[in-house]
């Protein structure tokens, strides 16, 4: 029935209509995020429900290989059944950008204080095993404490270091402070969660900031 939607307009095997869609699966995992639903979406990714968790054996291609989605057994022409094809706007990279973003920044990295100011403020949503994995043989890096850490960029150009002094997940916990270094050496100690509009600012346009350390 064309009561079912758009999907109707591909053939059996292909897009909406019966294909295997990494697309969609990608789309509930967000949402899974989006609602807080923490230990079910690492469970989901962990298992085996996002590329680099896959058994390459039956995702059928290598794990470098992204695929939106997956001609099924569905479609008429066999040569095409098993082939995997990349639509120009998939949810297996746009909404696992979303993803990436809110597990290691927050919905809102910057937000409007009381009094009507801008601030930045970091809150992840990564779990202890991403900073260090014995059981599957991932050593993780630490601090000069011995803290566990995990780094990544933001804007292409500013390094933001994670130091896990609690050693557990880090579920919606803002840090307890921030270290900001200047790219003439100098340093911003921000005790608290958010970092000041002055600072937040120069980190957003990219004035002079070199990386931020964050501890929780």
């Amino acid at each position: 029935s064309y009561d079912m939607g758009r999907m109707m307009a591909f053939a059996a095997g292909w897009l909406e209509n019966q294909s295997i869609w990494m697309h969609m699966s990608y789309k509930y995992y967000l949402q899974l995020l989006r609602g807080k639903l923490y230990n079910q979406f690492f469970t989901e990714m962990k298992g085996g429900g996002m590329l680099p968790f896959m058994d390459p054996d039956v995702y059928g291609r290598s794990l470098m290989e992204c695929s939106s989605f997956i001609a099924s057994s569905a479609f008429k022409d066999p040569s095409v059944v098993g082939r995997g094809f990349l639509a120009r706007l998939s949810g297996s990279t746009a909404e696992f950008l979303s993803i990436w973003k809110l597990m290691f920044m927050g919905p809102n990295p910057y937000i409007i204080n009381d009094a009507g100011d801008v601030e930045m403020q970091l809150i992840p949503t990564l779990p202890i095993w991403l900073f260090e994995d014995l059981e599957a043989g991932a050593k993780g890096t630490r601090d000069d404490d011995g803290n566990l850490v995990v780094s990544f960029k933001i804007f292409a150009s500013i390094m933001v270091t994670y130091h896990n002094t609690l050693g557990t997940d880090l579920f919606d916990v803002p840090p307890t402070k921030y270290v900001v270094t200047m790219e003439d050496g100098s340093t911003v100690d921000v005790e608290g969660s958010s970092i000041p509009t002055k600072t937040a600012i120069q980190i957003r346009k990219l004035l002079g900031v070199k990386s931020i350390d964050a501890y929780f």
